[in-house]
């Protein structure tokens, strides 16, 4: 459609986007329907009048110079009116003790209207952040969805009441649920786009995956604030190495809460610093600017869809309203530089801009917004008067409640045929991610050194690594580097990643490369991986396994490779903590692991990976164990030790010590951390009557004063002697072995503790 000279001054501003070159300026993709239509457009100005549109379409911006189409800057106003009007109407809401909380997207609303015209909802892939209330309500969010998060009402498809307001999910939209702390959606949103390529791979899939695009998307936004974190960078840094498509928003209102960007960030501009990320396509804009902003967010996506890699855009924009209502800006901004953002306003500006550009007149303007407002007041009495979650419903979706890894379909322990010569624990495990490799497509293996050669060209030439172990030694030769592969060296990365990944329905099967090395991962395993299925109420899951070796006995492993704080994670709801003691019930707990539906934490013990008492036979390729079933590992009538890991076999040489002695001493190897065989230690604790608990995590706040403690308060009638614990010393390990031998429970010890226990 042709234009004036008068309208081009809309869109002909001076361009933010400095680095954008033509050949880079490609139209826009097929467009998307806004949040709702524009019911009656009588005070479109003449002679602009509106053309018919189809109202699943909007007509697309045409090449550059030129307007987009009335219509749609009509529906973006609507959009970005309502977006404002949901923000006030909350505020409202809050001051009167109706809502818990709010937190604003005003200010932003240009650019994420704009993003949300140029992306494909239910096509393309969102992992928004708190401010982007004018994305999700473009993408087809409702008001009346938006403020039953509010109210926290069962009925909100974000969380069904389980988190705060703004914190967006909607699985018809493909809209992944969003967690509070800022940043850790930048690694799953990786994950996301590398599902995309993997997917794109492995031909097997490709059938597989009916909501599969290859030219979809994935777009992930931030805050200024949030690009100090560390997890920015590594999401930039395997997005560029990958090529992945993926788009980052960078919202800059300048402050991260009262944190001015400038402190936050060398030379105040987060862009200029990743702007040598290869592949990285960078643009700036006037992110208050509809029109600008629809420029450029249609160049990034045209880029990302083109598969030439990711694109980031670096939208200014403000913040009106202070951080969320549990902040008061005019504590720390003064009124001038407040006074400047209102001048900027985007929601006043484009609605001004729209009458003085003859798309429409003022009485045209005062009907949206008086039709916005109507629609927010009806929605806020629907939602206020929306049912509430029950209290029964607080323990759903902790864990699956689809696939059960505690039920008897998973247990083919008795009578499993065994077969071949005896295999270390090593060798189990690897035959069983070899026969789950080859049985199930979906399967992904990355971490630090776990492929056998980054370097294809000598594949050939070389051994190969297969892990600082060699527990994955060969799967990259059979199922090829696109499922098995090296990551960066960054456990958060590992984790963050096969977040995304599992959301999609991918399986990973990642390698943290020592436990003593897990805590950068910590922020993903706890507030993310464990917590994405309850804090959506079902709506998503992430069903990755994470293998750890762990724990000491090394000789010279000392401080940072001897670590055995499971405690640690056996506390964190919706976790699976699995811990094998020998080759054979590492094979089958690692393939129940893999085919049930929850996130597993299986750790591996470095000392057991090789001992020749915990060899085995091979068993059948669907040999499983099931979680929660102890093992009793020697039948005793005297004491109970309730143990797991390397102290099973010091149990079991100090039991044959005390033998001697004509004390006769069971054995309870647990396995499974959480859950645990609580009924197995009934029995056995009902028939002796005395009972340790060893284990190699220090004594305090232990994984066993859990077990005491129960013990002690459901089983006091059968006990005939306090409850012992034999555990590490409260310290880290040391490198001499005199340290480590002292520092950790020994054969003595334990042998000792029966000794005595006996005696009482």
């Amino acid at each position: 459609m042709k234009t004036d000279t008068k309208v081009l001054k809309l869109v002909r501003k001076p361009a933010a986007s400095e680095n954008a070159t033509e050949a880079q300026e490609n139209s826009m993709p097929e467009a998307i329907p806004a949040t709702a239509p524009i019911s009656t457009l009588t005070n479109v100005a003449k002679p602009r009048a509106v053309p018919a549109v189809a109202p699943e379409r909007v007509t697309a911006i045409k090449h550059a110079g030129e307007l987009p189409d009335p219509e749609l800057l009509l529906r973006m106003y609507r959009t970005m009116y309502l977006s404002r009007r949901l923000d006030d109407k909350e505020i409202q809401l809050k001051g009167q003790n109706r809502i818990y909380f709010q937190i604003s997207g005003a200010g932003h609303e240009a650019v994420l209207v704009a993003a949300g015209v140029v992306l494909r909802p239910a096509y393309d892939w969102f992992y928004p952040y708190y401010r982007d209330r004018a994305l999700v309500l473009q993408l087809g969010m409702t008001p009346y969805e938006q403020l039953l998060a509010s109210v926290g009402s069962e009925e909100d498809p974000a969380s069904h009441g389980r988190q705060m307001p703004s914190h967006w999910g909607h699985r018809k939209l493909n809209i992944v649920s969003q967690s509070s702390p800022t940043g850790t959606q930048l690694l799953q949103a990786v994950g996301s786009a590398e599902a995309t390529y993997r997917i794109n791979l492995v031909e097997e899939l490709k059938e597989r995956f009916k909501n599969f695009h290859d030219d979809e998307i994935t777009y992930v936004s931030l805050g200024d604030g949030t690009s100090s974190e560390g997890e920015f960078w590594e999401a930039l840094n395997t997005a560029s190495n990958l090529k992945l498509p993926i788009l980052f928003l960078l919202e800059d209102n300048g402050y991260a809460i009262s944190v001015p960007v400038e402190v936050q960030t060398a030379g105040g501009s987060a862009s200029k610093l990743v702007e040598n990320f290869p592949d990285l396509y960078v643009q700036r804009c006037d992110g208050t600017d509809p029109i600008e902003s629809l420029e450029v967010m249609t160049r990034a996506v045209a880029y990302c869809r083109e598969r030439k890699g990711p694109a980031l855009v670096h939208a200014k924009v403000i913040r009106p309203y202070s951080h969320s209502l549990s902040d008061d800006e005019k504590l720390y901004r003064p009124t001038e530089e407040r006074a400047s953002d209102a001048e900027r306003d985007p929601v006043k500006r484009f609605g001004a801009l729209l009458v003085e550009e003859g798309i429409i007149d003022q009485a045209g303007l005062q009907h949206i917004k008086d039709e916005v407002d109507r629609e927010v007041a009806e929605a806020a009495d629907r939602a206020l008067a929306a049912p509430q979650p029950t209290p029964e419903s607080a323990t759903k979706y902790v864990f699956s409640p689809d696939v059960d890894p505690t039920a008897p379909e998973f247990d083919t322990e008795e009578n499993a045929q065994l077969s071949g010569n005896p295999g270390t624990m090593v060798d189990l495990i690897n035959r069983c991610l070899h026969t789950e490799m080859a049985r199930d497509s979906r399967i992904f293996v990355f971490g630090e050194d776990v492929a056998d050669c980054s370097r294809e060209q000598y594949l050939d030439g070389v051994k190969g690594k297969g892990g600082v172990f060699k527990v994955t030694a060969n799967l990259q030769r059979k199922f090829g580097s696109a499922r098995v592969y090296n990551s960066p060296l960054a456990e958060a990365n590992i984790v963050g990643r096969a977040i995304g990944m599992a959301t999609r329905g991918l399986k990973p099967v990642v390698e943290i490369q020592f436990f003593d090395y897990i805590w950068p991962a910590m922020h993903q395993i706890r507030n993310e991986l464990a917590l994405m299925r309850w804090r959506s109420g079902g709506e998503w899951k992430a069903p990755a396994v994470i293998r750890v070796p762990v724990g000491g006995y090394l000789k010279g492993g000392a401080v940072y490779h001897s670590q055995s704080g499971v405690s640690t994670f056996t506390q964190i709801p919706g976790l699976r903590v699995i811990y094998p003691s020998n080759a054979l019930d590492a094979n089958g707990l690692l393939r129940t692991s893999i085919r049930c539906d929850d996130p597993v934490l299986f750790l591996e013990h470095k000392h057991l990976y090789r001992q020749a008492y915990n060899k085995s036979q091979y068993p059948p390729d669907d040999f499983m164990i099931p979680f929660g079933k102890a093992k009793t590992v020697r039948e005793g009538t005297d004491i109970s030790i309730i143990t797991y890991g390397a102290l099973v076999q010091r149990s079991l040489v100090a039991a044959k010590q005390v033998a001697q002695a004509g004390i006769s001493v069971e054995i309870i190897d647990l396995r499974s951390l959480v859950p645990y065989d609580w009924e197995a230690i009934v029995n056995s604790v009902s028939k002796t009557n005395r009972v340790i608990v060893a284990h190699e995590d220090p004594l305090s706040f232990g994984y066993g004063a859990e077990i005491a403690a129960r013990i002690a308060a459901e089983l006091f009638e059968q006990l005939d002697a306090p409850v012992r614990r034999v555990c590490a010393l409260d310290t880290f390990v040391g490198y001499a072995p005199t340290l480590e031998d002292a520092i950790l429970p020994q054969v003595p010890d334990v042998a000792r503790a029966i000794t005595e226990l006996h005696s009482y």
